[in-house]
């Protein structure tokens, strides 16, 4: 069995939770998480079964949409709800306006301090240990580039603002809640955190684990999108079957086993099929007009 499944996955539950539920579920044990989401997150994990772990590095790197709720007035130590509360600063002066001014200023490339309480490296150890360890981590933490493509407020109510984030990977939606309150001249944390979207994962066809163990074998297989899915945004070539062994062994696939012109390719890196549609990997272009294989899928 080879493929991505989109798991809903609960408050609550870690990644790795996640993954070792599915190798009870499926029988198997080759199975991957394209990347963590906080345990106090809910939302979109996409899940690679089999060989399609060998593409999780690309789901990795989309984009992911998120909807959190911030609440103005306390600060806590991880930025969200599970923390402890460090400080307690009450602003009835806020408005929505000034909600949707400050938003502004996080859109586009901007640089955020990691949480503390964060799955991140620092001098090969991460970040929770040496706050759980109750260390003063004068570490020299520093701030990381992200990319935010959309931010916006969906409403304000009582001291508690819903938010959409579209942003890269990498980047900490607790960071941004924390920040925020500081540009409003007051503290805040994330107090809900929902991921609606990875790369081409959307919450729309997600399924629960609990839904996924009442299945039987033949039905489960209707949720698992083949390897080839979440690769949509490279382009394709199609290679004959003769140049299918050539391919597939590492070797070069000379120009003349190429069905298509590679001139009218926009990415470097591109998805390969036989002339039967047979998906067989990612490609390269090498010589200018041979290819040879980046990484087998087959």
């Amino acid at each position: 069995m080879k493929g991505i499944i989109n798991i809903l996955k609960p408050s609550g539950m870690t990644s790795h939770d996640v993954v070792s539920r599915l190798r009870k579920i499926f029988n198997m044990k080759k199975i991957g998480h394209t990347g963590t989401l906080d345990p106090n997150a809910s939302g979109v994990l996409p899940i690679c079964l089999g060989k399609a772990t060998k593409i999780s590095e690309y789901i990795l790197n989309k984009d992911k949409k998120y909807r959190c709720e911030v609440y103005f007035g306390i600060k806590t130590s991880t930025y969200d709800s599970y923390g402890e509360i460090l400080e307690s600063k009450v602003n009835n002066d806020i408005k929505k306006e000034d909600i949707e001014n400050a938003l502004k200023d996080f859109k586009g490339n901007i640089k955020q301090t990691p949480p503390i309480y964060s799955a991140l490296k620092l001098n090969g150890k991460k970040l929770y240990e040496y706050a759980r360890e109750n260390k003063e981590v004068n570490l020299d933490i520093k701030k990381r580039e992200v990319f935010i493509k959309d931010i916006k407020l969906i409403s304000f109510k009582e001291n508690r603002a819903i938010i959409d984030v579209e942003c890269s990977k990498g980047t900490y939606i607790r960071s941004i809640a924390n920040d925020l309150g500081e540009k409003l001249n007051t503290v805040s944390y994330m107090s809900f955190l929902l991921r609606t979207k990875s790369g081409r994962f959307s919450l729309e066809d997600a399924i629960t684990l609990e839904e996924l163990e009442l299945l039987n074998d033949e039905d489960k297989k209707l949720y698992i999108k083949d390897i080839d899915y979440p690769l949509y945004i490279y382009d394709f070539i199609k290679i004959n079957s003769l140049a299918k062994k050539a391919f597939i062994n590492g070797g070069v696939v000379y120009n003349k086993g190429i069905i298509g012109n590679l001139k009218d390719l926009d990415t470097k890196i591109f998805r390969v099929y036989t002339n039967e549609d047979e998906f067989l990997g990612l490609g390269k272009i090498v010589d200018e007009v041979n290819i040879r294989c980046e990484k087998l899928l087959l």
